[in-house]
């Protein structure tokens, strides 16, 4: 099988006439160079958010609004789980090792779930916090530009990155770049395609936008009306958003860890490249398996007939090299047998298509 990361994970005592040779053994990765390998849009959104979170502590202790206290611990817990998630992303990309061969790509999906509960916590406070303040409302409490500075200066951050996020989708999806408010819906559809680490910070920013634009909106509107019920009702509403982010996010890194079939237009894809060759008659089988924003490709293809069993075995590696020449395909194993006159791969579309 063909790998990104190298053919020699181990190393091998081959025994040929009465000497042995040992395969090259990988050398060893260092810290920093993991690190640098590390998903730069997590690490730029915790400390984003850990600066957010101690200017938004402030103003809450100075001006006591439930809706600056539920952004807070938004930008908290957003800043927690890009730490872990960033940490996870450098794991990720260690090489596969004798103990574990198919490497380490689902780590991510790990450290992504550990930031779900982080997520589900703080959701949890944020809503008692705003069934308190329903049940015991408090007014206008002053600090009224500090609370509207820091929601500006959170609104500028968080949206900041929210649209690094977007445009990183795109990237990491391969699809056609977008801009304006084009951006959005782009992002939207491609979401799913997108490393696990990318779509995380797409959905929390996403919320931390809505949430300080809600906060700063109650803010205002209680200075100016003291319906201070308004607080409550904002926080509870954040704190939903969050446990909506818990659930989206636990949902996709579930399915990650499980190992989820990759779309269908990039089967169609690697299916194109497979059938292009001249000696290559059909597919009979093939598994395309989505982990993050790579695929690893099994597949069963039948050759014309007549072909030595060294032109076959030519044929096979030159598909899997062609295959590897796309940058979203991380392995592919590929098996030969002789055409058996029956058109499988045909067969299985027409079906799909009559569904």
């Amino acid at each position: 099988m063909l790998s990104r990361s190298g053919l020699s994970f181990y190393t091998y005592h081959i025994f040929l006439g009465g000497t042995f040779e040992v395969a090259e053994q990988p050398k060893s990765e260092s810290l920093m160079s993991l690190v640098k390998k590390g998903n730069t849009s997590s690490a730029v959104a915790m400390a984003g958010n850990a600066v957010l979170a101690l200017c938004k502590g402030g103003a809450f202790l100075f001006s006591g609004s439930g809706a600056m206290f539920a952004s807070a611990m938004h930008s908290l817990a957003d800043a927690i789980n890009q730490g872990f998630v960033f940490v996870g992303s450098v794991l990720s990309e260690k090489k596969p090792t004798p103990r574990f061969p198919t490497g380490f790509g689902r780590v991510i999906n790990i450290f992504c779930m550990i930031a779900v509960i982080v997520v589900t916590i703080m959701a949890y406070e944020t809503i008692h916090e705003g069934i308190h303040l329903l049940q015991h409302p408090v007014g206008h409490t002053g600090g009224l530009w500090i609370n509207i500075g820091v929601l500006v200066l959170n609104i500028l951050i968080d949206g900041a990155i929210l649209i690094k996020a977007m445009k990183e989708i795109l990237k990491e999806a391969r699809a056609p770049k977008a801009s304006g408010f084009g951006l959005v819906p782009a992002a939207i559809k491609n979401v799913g395609r997108a490393a696990p680490p990318t779509r995380l910070v797409f959905y929390e920013d996403v919320v931390a936008v809505l949430g300080a634009t809600l906060a700063l909106i109650s803010v205002v509107v209680i200075a100016l009306t003291n319906f201070a019920l308004l607080d409550g009702i904002v926080t509870t509403l954040i704190g939903c958003l969050m446990i909506a982010v818990a659930f989206r996010v636990g949902y996709d890194n579930m399915i990650g860890l499980i190992g989820v079939a990759a779309p269908q237009d990039i089967e169609d894809k690697v299916s194109q490249t497979i059938l292009a060759d001249t000696h290559v008659a059909d597919i009979q089988m093939m598994r395309i398996i989505q982990e993050g924003r790579y695929y690893h490709v099994e597949g069963l293809i039948e050759l014309t007939k007549g072909l030595s069993l060294a032109d076959a075995d030519d044929i096979k590696f030159r598909i899997q090299e062609k295959l590897m020449t796309n940058p979203d395909i991380a392995d592919a194993a590929i098996s030969i047998i002789e055409d058996d006159g029956i058109n499988s791969w045909g067969k299985k579309h027409a079906d799909i298509s009559q569904k």
